[in-house]
């Protein structure tokens, strides 16, 4: 596939979490191709802390040119991840793309973290990643050229990344094991890989934890993650089993200023997590 080749004009993607975020920009650049998207996500109704619902991400997707499929879907919920499922089939007939983007974050200490949270975290996130991508990989199978993204990192086992917040650790590498084993399991048949960010990206979840609008000054904009998910997912489905960091893959596409991606190009950037 040459880089004229590559599109995603009427591609299925279901995407966890796509209200907003990084979720939602990967869905609005895909939605400049024509591709059809699952807006698979909890928020039906407003959020007082948060922006965005299902159904005004669904709008921007329209929108942006293409096709959109809002569903309430608490990945948590196995039921509900199967309905999403059946639902995308009947509306769209295929699933092409999974990307599991939906994540819970608690950066506390093993005494600071209470086992309601624990288990919110391992169940959207490791548990969350598998039964979703357990549930499309049928469908995905189907598919001319399908990709499994997680968003999720690198497995870097510097005890610097387990000591502050382990459970949280535990629950993102639980992703990332999801994209180390299925890309053996479906090699040659289902591209699976993660992305991760190199900076921080200015998302409610990080404005809310590392201290607002300035912590938000210091990140990269999620169309950079949106970019690089696109390059991914354009490419071929023996491009499998890689732990890929946004910019890295955009220096590979040939991308060589990055002040565009930034909040604030005066700002200095935060480094994300589990990348030493």
């Amino acid at each position: 596939m040459t880089d004229k080749d590559k599109s995603l004009k009427n591609k299925v993607c279901f995407i966890t979490g796509g209200s907003r975020g990084i979720g939602l920009a990967i869905a609005l650049r895909a939605a400049q191709d024509g591709a059809c998207i699952v807006v698979a996500a909890k928020t039906d109704q407003p959020h007082p802390k948060l922006p965005g619902t299902i159904h005004t991400a669904a709008d921007a997707i329209t929108q942006a040119g293409g096709k959109a499929l809002a569903v309430v879907c608490d990945i948590r919920e196995e039921a509900q991840v199967k309905a999403a499922v059946d639902k995308t089939i009947e509306h769209f007939g295929a699933i092409d793309i999974l990307v599991n983007n939906a994540s819970a974050i608690s950066l506390t200490g093993t005494l600071a973290t209470d086992m309601k949270r624990f288990d919110l975290m391992q169940s959207v996130n490791g548990r969350g990643t598998f039964v979703c991508s357990k549930y499309a990989i049928e469908h995905l199978l189907k598919s001319e050229n399908p990709h499994i993204l997680n968003i999720s990192p690198p497995l870097n086992l510097n005890p610097r990344w387990f000591g502050p917040h382990l459970a949280y650790t535990m629950a993102k590498y639980g992703m990332s094991l999801c994209t180390l084993g299925m890309a053996e399991e479906f090699k040659g048949k289902i591209a699976v890989n993660s992305l991760w960010p190199e900076t921080a990206i200015a998302t409610s979840a990080v404005g809310n934890l590392l201290g607002g609008e300035k912590a938000l000054a210091a990140c990269r904009k999620p169309e950079i993650m949106a970019d690089a998910a696109y390059q991914i997912l354009t490419g071929g489905v023996h491009d499998s089993g890689n732990f890929y960091i946004d910019s890295a893959v955009l220096k590979r596409a040939g991308v060589s200023d990055f002040t565009p991606y930034a909040v604030n190009p005066d700002s200095r950037l935060i480094p994300d997590f589990f990348l030493d």
